[in-house]
């Protein structure tokens, strides 16, 4: 592949400049995506170093560490944007990313390729990652629809079919824009990689319907836990 400089790299700072502006300009918040840039480059550093080490060590504490820690992340972030931030919705939230999560993890390690261990760092981890990280932004709408919903005095039933809707938009866009009008990022990747175009199809339908089975399992167990307790 080719490999990209640093200099190269820093002209997409650009764009990101203009955003910041009009973001900093309409809602008076000069940091947080200042803050968030520096986070992911400096994050995504150190994670490259990191990667080594874990493919060469392949632990199963290691990877057991690794999952829990993603898990728990995850839960934070989503619970960051909402109203109710006590340590109950917490861990309604770290219920329902795990339980969805792990499930379709364990489908895919385990069956759909079917690897010779089920613990290859090479594939769970970047596995693990795409399907905690789309299962917190699907909640995360949610959770924030639902509440903007209840505030209004919507009947629960109702905002929750509001809520339930809107953080599947994406996912099913998604599923609609595959193809026609956007080859995803694991497609795109290994197709650049040299990897047959036909192979990179059976992994991208993978990806495709983990991001939607992850995402709408952990709304479906999140209200299911919400609707016991509220």
């Amino acid at each position: 592949m080719q490999t990209i400089s640093f200099f190269n790299l820093s002209l997409l700072l650009i764009p990101l400049i203009f955003i910041w502006y009009y973001y900093y300009k309409w809602t008076n918040d000069k940091f947080e995506i200042l803050i968030s840039t520096i986070r992911m480059i400096l994050q995504l550093i150190l994670i490259g170093y990191l990667l080594i080490f874990i493919f060469e060590e392949k632990n199963n504490l290691i990877g057991i560490f690794i999952i829990s820690f993603m898990i728990a992340v995850s839960s934070w972030i989503s619970l960051r944007n909402t109203i109710d931030k006590s340590l109950k919705h917490y861990l309604q939230i770290f219920i329902a990313i795990s339980i969805a999560g792990l499930i379709n993890l364990i489908l895919i390690i385990g069956f759909v390729l079917d690897l010779e261990t089920i613990y290859e760092p090479r594939y769970v981890i970047p596995i693990a990652g795409m399907i905690f990280a789309n299962t917190m932004n699907a909640l995360s709408l949610a959770i924030e629809r639902f509440e903007k919903e209840i505030q209004r005095d919507i009947e629960y039933e109702k905002a929750r079919s509001i809520a339930f809707k809107a953080c599947m938009i994406p996912q099913i866009n998604a599923l609609l824009a595959v193809g026609l009008v956007s080859l995803p990022g694991m497609m795109t990747g290994q197709i650049l990689s040299g990897v047959d175009p036909l192979i990179a199809v059976r992994y991208q339908i993978m990806i495709m319907a983990m991001v939607i089975s992850s995402a709408g399992i952990s709304t479906i167990i999140y209200f299911l836990l919400k609707k016991d307790t509220k």
